[in-house]
């Protein structure tokens, strides 16, 4: 069986993305990082499959994304839709949110990421 993540063609879009992270990527990086968000470990550009997501957390089985402009295309918002249902069949689940949000209310966006984790800790997920 093909190997789903970090898949080692997919290193260098990675590392491109995290030398080029947007700057909502990167204060949300400066929060949750070093398992700061009730002790949970994330990882940033994180390849599941074709995917490369900005955040996940593997113990939650759960995707973080940040939208930009860019997701309000119509063609875009096609991919995102199928990247979500791919997720889904792998058991994973993924909280979106706009770059402006993390930004402005940040507090709000870390107790949403919060309430996504499994009550008792974290929950067992299929990996791909």
């Amino acid at each position: 069986m093909e190997r789903q993540h970090n898949r080692p063609r997919l290193k260098p879009v990675r590392q491109d993305l995290r030398n080029h992270a947007t700057p909502a990527e990167r204060a949300l990086w400066q929060m949750i990082k070093g398992r700061q968000l009730e002790g949970r470990k994330f990882r940033r550009q994180h390849s599941v499959g074709r995917y490369v997501l900005d955040f996940y957390c593997p113990a939650e089985g759960l995707a973080v994304e940040l939208d930009g402009a860019v997701h309000a295309d119509p063609a875009r918002a096609e991919h995102d839709a199928a990247r979500q249902r791919a997720l889904e069949a792998w058991g994973m689940r993924a909280l979106r949110f706009e770059n402006h949000k993390i930004l402005q209310t940040p507090d709000a966006v870390l107790e949403a990421i919060a309430e996504a984790f499994s009550p008792g800790g974290a929950r067992p997920v299929h990996h791909p």
